[in-house]
């Protein structure tokens, strides 16, 4: 069902129902940055609710107005730091471009650095040209993917906690250089005792850190529990069967680029990892992109991805709002 809000003399919003949210003007040539105000009230009153919502219709706003956008909300954008992906950044202003990832790939649905205890609560996707075939942003709803995962599986993973595992290079994955933003060791060491993040530097010079992570979380304001972490993207089960056999058989386990365990350090079962890949695929929404959509999400409430694409593709994120899990806490109870 479709309503219109907004005043008179202001921006008046056409609003699609579902996940994303879809909202779109009323009348063309409108752009978000003179529809902010209806925008703000729009994202104020749903936002924490559908967890996502889909700005299409609107002028293209260009890179620097998508930035100008996000900034609009008066959270500070987020650089990016300790990334599991290569990035690059855009413009100065903290607008990144979205996984450097070879385009016949997938990349599986995740919330944005799950995989840490501190992550942007608000992610915000433009689309600056779409694909000519695919190229899409999946969506999921990870208080839909909480509620589906076996509850004893659930329960397991809240109670022992994950450990993640990185080495970082050697041709194999992204240089700790990038990591860290930073050339010297010291930053990195004084970076990962903030952030209670183990750190080992090995003999030829590369680095291997071990951090424990919740698997489950708890939206700071909405109060909704949701399915949060990367385990089904950073276990070894996530690589197809001949790369296992690979790297595995050239660096071993213990060197792999990255992994994950119980919090213990004891293995995750494959099994159970099949099961959380089996409901995150049943949860997954797909949409199509515009050139000159914005994507807002909800970090925490919503997960998302990327579909293989052919021909050019941009996409750019910004991210905000930092929110950090007391690790100190998590430590204790393990």
């Amino acid at each position: 069902m479709d309503s219109v809000i907004g005043k008179p003399e202001a921006a008046s919003l056409s609003i699609e129902e579902g996940l994303p949210l879809r909202v779109s003007p009323t009348a063309s040539g409108v752009s978000l940055q003179s529809a902010f105000a209806a925008v703000r009230k729009l994202v104020d009153q749903r936002l924490e609710t559908d967890g996502a919502i889909l700005f299409s219709g609107f002028e293209d706003p260009g890179v620097e107005g998508f930035q100008s956008f996000a900034a609009f909300f008066g959270h500070p954008l987020l650089s990016y730091e300790f990334g599991s992906t290569p990035r690059s950044r855009v413009t100065g202003g903290g607008v990144y471009t979205s996984t450097e990832y070879p385009a016949h790939r997938s990349i599986p649905l995740h919330n944005e650095q799950a995989y840490t205890t501190e992550w942007p609560m608000r992610i915000w996707f433009y689309c600056a040209h779409a694909a000519q075939e695919g190229g899409e942003t999946p969506i999921a709803n990870s208080r839909e993917v909480y509620r589906r995962i076996d509850p004893a599986l659930r329960q397991r993973l809240a109670d022992r906690g994950l450990r993640y595992v990185r080495n970082y290079g050697n041709g194999l994955d992204v240089d700790w250089q990038q990591v860290f933003n930073t050339d010297d060791k010291a930053e990195v060491e004084a970076y990962c005792r903030k952030k209670h993040i183990d750190l080992q530097w090995k003999d030829d010079g590369s680095l291997r850190t071990s951090q424990l992570c919740q698997a489950v979380a708890v939206h700071p304001r909405t109060g909704d529990a949701v399915w949060f972490n990367q385990a089904h993207l950073f276990h070894v089960s996530a690589l197809d069967p001949e790369m296992q056999e690979v790297l595995l058989g050239t660096v071993g386990e213990e060197d792999l680029p990255r992994n994950v365990y119980y919090g213990d350090g004891s293995p995750l079962e494959t099994a159970a990892l099949d099961e959380i890949r089996g409901v995150l695929d049943e949860c997954r929404i797909c949409f199509p992109w515009q050139t000159g959509d914005v994507l807002m999400l909800d970090n925490m409430l919503t997960a998302h991805a990327r579909q293989p694409f052919k021909g050019p593709r941009k996409v750019v994120v910004a991210m905000a709002e930092g929110h950090a899990l007391n690790a100190n806490k998590l430590n204790a109870n393990k």
